[in-house]
Formats: structure tokens, sequence, C-alpha cells
């Protein structure tokens, strides 16, 4: 592995997700040196330039442009290749294109650089995740999707909204696919340490509606597109949390996504539940007891990507 002392985090794709990740680990200090790569050198110069400039200011940070060989010696690479859905195009299609841009770029990058850890932003996150392991050979252990760790934000802050709370004291999470088939393990969500249902009653709030909260957050992004056309800021910040958490050897649970065996009966496909991210990247797993139906819903998710992944070309 890398020097942890190095602290050096190459991201590659500087678009709006990349360049704003790039924004927020200058801000909080999380690295020491950042390396952007997107096939517009010039975008990625750009960004590079930007951030930089504005550093005496906040942490002194390198901040450069590259290419895939500058990749080499990374700590952590943050993937946010791929294009956005179009009108009218269909997850499938979008999948599939997406696909095909991973199988290209990375297996030389990971050839660069084969002891990294790599945090999976690109979507669909999972399907990606997953590709990224087909078309490389790093272990499962080093590739992290970004997952559900933001709809879990999301989650515990529409919680918090409804008890009047810090969201820290709100301990939810959002399991399965980054996307419609997501299921919220109610059983083992609770308040302050205190069941959700019983914390409500004791404190006379309002019973809350599980249908209401997770079609909330399933729609959470598409909301914040329809009025500023893209969601950057709440993933740059998810996926900062997720690489302080490696470069910290945090040992911190965070639901990501990760290849997935012998766990609730869901074997090779790529979904989030609670993990244990450290300096190795994933350390171990954590699978909590669920309820019968939680399990059905949670193994209805991996069909709906395992139906998608066996459409696809790897």
């Amino acid at each position: 592995m890398a020097d942890k002392n190095g602290k050096k985090i190459t991201i590659i794709g500087a678009g709006n997700v990349g360049a704003t990740i790039a924004y927020t680990f200058a801000v909080a200090g999380t690295c020491s040196n950042i390396v952007l790569i997107d096939i517009n050198k010039e975008k990625a110069k750009g960004e590079a330039m930007d951030i930089r400039q504005g550093v005496s200011f906040s942490h002194n940070v390198k901040v450069v442009d590259g290419t895939y060989d500058d990749a080499a010696g990374s700590d952590i690479i943050v993937v946010t290749l791929g294009l956005a859905r179009k009108p009218g195009q269909t997850r499938i299609d979008l999948a599939q294109t997406n696909v095909n841009i991973i199988k290209e770029v990375m297996p030389p990058i990971a050839k660069a650089s084969p002891d990294a850890i790599y945090v999976v932003v690109s979507n669909p996150v999972d399907i990606i995740t997953y590709t990224i392991l087909q078309c490389t050979e790093l272990s499962p252990q080093q590739v992290i999707g970004s997952g559900t760790a933001l709809d879990t934000s999301r989650l515990r802050s529409s919680i918090a909204d409804h008890v009047d709370l810090s969201p820290n004291s709100i301990h939810a999470y959002v399991f399965g696919e980054h996307g419609d088939t997501s299921m919220i393990p109610w059983s083992i969500t609770n308040i302050a340490g205190v069941p959700m249902e019983t914390y409500c009653a004791e404190q006379e709030h309002a019973v809350i509606n599980e249908d209401e909260i997770i079609d909330e957050v399933r729609k959470a992004g598409s909301e914040v597109i329809k009025r500023k056309g893209a969601t950057f800021y709440a993933i740059a910040m998810t996926v900062n949390k997720i690489c302080d958490n490696i470069l910290r050897d945090a040992n911190t649970t965070m639901t990501v996504s990760t290849l997935i065996n012998d766990r609730y009966g869901i074997n090779d496909v790529c979904l989030s539940l609670p993990a244990v991210i450290g300096c190795h990247g994933i350390e171990r797993e954590i699978t909590p007891a669920l309820t019968d139906k939680e399990v059905e819903k949670l193994q209805e998710s991996a069909k709906a990507l395992r139906d998608v992944l066996d459409q696809l070309e790897f």
C-alpha cells in the first residue's frame, strides 16, 4: 500500500462530481496531494488550477491534473467516470455505456496503482463497482462503491427533521441498491438508542410514515436534479467521509456497495450493507439480524441488480 503519510488521492473524471470532490478534499484538508484526470485535459487542468489558486486560504494541498500514469502511488483513487442518463435512455442503456468506459479505462489504472483503495461514484454505482472487480485484479476489499451512504444520510436527515434532533442522534440505514429497489431495515432503526416507535411515542411525536420516508429518500436525488440539473455537493461530502475514514484508519461503519457473498442468501452482486472502513478498505462486514420480510426485500433488490448484470456484456 502507498505510504499513508503521502495522502495522495487521484480522481478519475473532472466533471461536476469529480471537481466538487476535489474541492471538498482541498477545503477539508483530507489529503496533501490531489490529481485530477479527465479525457478533457484542459477541463482537468482548469479545475486543478482553480482549486490550487485558493488553497492559501485553506490547507496547503497540491492540486494538479495528470494522465493515467500519474495515478501511480495513490492511496485512494476516486472513480467518477461515465455519462449521465439522458432523457428517454433506459437504465440498461446507461449501464452498458458506462460499463464499456470502465472496461477501457480501469485496467491500466489498476495496473498503475494496484495497492490503492478504489472509491466508486460512477452510476449505476452497484453495477460499476461489480464491473471494476470483473475487469481488474483488484480484491473486493479494495473496491468500495459509494452505494447507499448518501441515501443513509438523507434518511437520517429526514427522520431528524421529524423528531427535531441532530441527524447524528439517528441510527438508521438504507440497504440494497442505490436506486429504486433500496430498502430501509426499520427493525434496527433507533433514535438515541431507543427503538424509533418507542421514542416517538415517549416524546409525543407523530408516528413516522415509513412508506413516505423511503419514497422521499429514493426521490431525493431526482428532486435536486429537477431543480438544478445535477447533484454533486452531497455526494462530494459523502465521498470525503469515506476517504477520510480510509486515510485515518478510522474503522467506521458505513453502508457502502461491496461484493456480497453468503449474506442474507445473496451472492455475486454488489450492493450496500454495513461495512467497517479503514486503511485496507473494507476491514470487515457487519450483518445485523433482520426480519424475514426485510430479508425478502433485500433479496428482491439483489435480484433486480442481478437481472441488470445478466443483460450486460463485461
